[in-house]
C-alpha cells in the first residue's frame, strides 16, 4: 500500500459559503459532482521556482497531467491547514511551513466522467530540498520558473489539470508572489 493511500476517504460536502453539510465517499462525490472542500499546496524554492508534480497514471482522475505541488481533501474533522501539511508529506515526502494564499471555487468535468465541484483552500510554502514523492501518487516532478510555467500553461493547457489552469487564470499573482 502506498504511504498516501486515500481512495476510501470521505470528503466534506459544503455549501456555497464553505459550511459543512455532511460527508460522502470521495469517488461518489465526484461522480455526482457535489460541492466539497479541497486543499492545494504550491511550493516555491529560494529562486521562486514552483514545484510541480505530474499525477501518476493510476490516479482516479487527471492521471498523467501536471499540476501544483500537491492537492487533496481534508478528512472529516480535519482542518484545511492540517490536511495540507499531511498531504504534502504523504505525496511529496517532505514538510515545510505553509500559509494560506487564497480560496477558490470551481466546477469542471475531469477524466472518467467525473465532476469536480470544489471549494479549494490553497496554501503556499518554501522548500529548497529534494522531494521524495510517493510513486503511486506522483509520476514525475520538476522545478519551473513562473515565466516558463505561464508560457507552457498558456500554450499547452491540455498538459495541466483543470484546477491548476484555473489558478493560472484567476490567481497568478498570489501563486508566484
Amino acid at each position: 500500500m502506498s504511504r498516501s493511500e486515500n481512495s476510501a476517504d470521505e470528503v466534506i460536502l459544503v455549501d456555497a459559503d464553505d459550511r459543512p453539510l455532511g460527508t460522502m465517499g470521495k469517488l461518489e462525490a465526484h461522480r455526482q459532482g457535489l460541492r466539497h472542500r479541497a486543499i492545494s499546496v504550491i511550493v516555491r524554492d529560494r529562486d521562486n521556482r514552483l514545484l510541480l508534480q505530474q499525477r501518476a497514471a493510476g490516479k482516479y482522475h487527471s492521471g498523467g497531467l501536471w499540476t501544483n505541488t500537491c492537492c487533496s481533501h481534508p478528512r472529516p474533522g480535519e482542518a484545511t491547514h492540517d490536511a495540507a501539511l499531511r498531504r504534502l508529506a504523504e505525496e511529496m515526502g517532505f514538510s515545510c511551513p505553509l500559509t494560506h494564499l487564497f480560496t477558490a471555487h470551481y466546477r469542471a468535468s475531469v477524466s472518467d466522467e467525473l465532476i469536480e465541484d470544489e471549494v479549494v483552500h490553497v496554501f503556499g510554502g518554501r522548500f529548497d530540498g529534494t522531494p521524495d514523492p510517493d510513486p503511486h501518487e506522483v509520476a514525475a516532478w520538476r522545478w519551473i520558473s513562473p515565466d516558463e510555467l505561464a508560457g507552457d500553461i498558456d500554450h499547452q493547457p491540455q498538459n495541466y489539470t483543470v484546477w491548476f489552469r484555473e489558478y493560472r487564470r484567476r490567481f497568478w499573482p498570489a501563486m508566484v508572489g
